[in-house]
């Protein structure tokens, strides 16, 4: 498999993603500057300077026109993909986690930790005013303990906002009214990622309670469940084939008495269906932190705590590799594989 090596951050990696044509990878991280590559040979085509605090998350629209991002300095910004220049910046009351664009890219939503006396919020906001449509409130729990919102994605058709909370915990949210439409303990710890693959009928999520798990988006059924021996930090879903690729590895303040080998830092693949790991991609020098897959299905990128990006290319031998599951004899052939019969 043959990797390029992307240095254009100063500090640990927090968000990799591919645009939705696959021509495009926007990078975030700790060192305030959001970076675009060129996703077929690893170019840097630009930034995105204005942030005074990491970057930990960053979500770009369907016709990669648009970029928002969103900061540990309390704002989110909306970028213009060709020029770099920030054309809005979203004022918050405590640092923002989450940002997601919704179906149309004519809204958008947040998610903002606590702040003193302010609580977690998720905030709902046109495109054209920086002040929120709809504001949805986080108060404390029933045992008196604050939870703070991971992630946000938006479901098909903008009908619901789905959030991840660091107990473990995915809600559903109206976005037009705010009120809370379910409530599923997917995991036992925080869930560090959610995914979902690209007409948004499944996600899987990744916690740091060692595995990650598969959801139907639209009844909220479990299917399978990937497990490890690390936390894992990201999961995506192939586009192409019926795999999972997890990354993830032992947690950062631990790291400098580890070595690379045994700190497991590396890009893992499962079956989709079967829930077995068949195959593992090495390279990072610290635990990986974001993932995504090329929607072509050609490459994946992987960022870690190392501060390097690296973009993989597969293999002519994965590429074509076949599912192992038996195909059906053509008429009057003999199936040798009894287990098909």
């Amino acid at each position: 498999m043959r990797p390029i090596l992307l240095k254009g951050h100063e500090r640990s990696i927090t968000c990799v993603k591919f645009n939705y044509d696959g021509d495009l990878l926007f990078t975030a991280s700790k060192d305030h500057t959001p970076s675009v590559w060129r996703s077929e040979d690893g170019d840097r085509l630009g930034t995105f300077n204005g942030h005074k605090g990491t970057v930990w998350d960053l979500d770009c629209n369907r016709f990669s026109t648009h970029l928002l991002t969103a900061s540990a300095d309390a704002t989110a910004k909306l970028w213009s993909c060709k020029t770099g220049e920030c054309e809005g910046t979203y004022v918050h009351r405590g640092p923002v986690r989450g940002v997601a664009w919704a179906d149309g890219s004519k809204m958008f939503a947040t998610i903002s930790d606590h702040f003193v006396e302010h609580n977690a919020k998720i905030c709902v906001y046109d495109v054209d005013s920086e002040t929120p449509k709809v504001e949805i409130d986080l108060p404390k729990d029933h045992s008196n303990k604050r939870v703070n919102p991971t992630n946000i994605v938006w479901l098909a058709l903008n009908e619901y906002v789905l959030v991840t909370f660091d107990n473990g915990a995915i809600r559903l949210y109206d976005p037009s009214t705010g009120n809370e439409e379910d409530e599923i303990m997917a995991h036992e710890k925080k869930i560090n990622r959610i995914s979902f693959n690209r007409d948004k009928t499944i996600f899987i999520t990744s916690s740091a309670d060692f595995t990650s798990k598969l959801y139907d988006a639209v009844d909220f059924k479990h299917h399978k469940t990937y497990k490890t021996d690390r936390p894992v930090n990201d999961a995506v879903i192939s586009e192409t084939k019926d795999h999972i690729l997890l990354g993830g590895g032992q947690e950062a303040m631990s790291v400098t008495t580890t070595s690379g080998k045994v700190g497991k830092f590396e890009t893992r693949f499962f079956h989709l269906v079967y829930e077995e790991e068949f195959g593992t991609v090495k390279g990072h020098f610290g635990p990986i932190n974001a993932l995504d897959i090329n929607p072509n299905g050609l490459c994946f990128a992987s960022g870690a705590e190392d501060g390097y990006i690296r973009l993989h290319f597969f293999d002519k031998s994965y590429l074509d590799m076949k599912d192992p599951v038996p195909e059906e004899p053509i008429e009057g052939e003999v199936n040798e594989n009894p287990v098909a019969q």
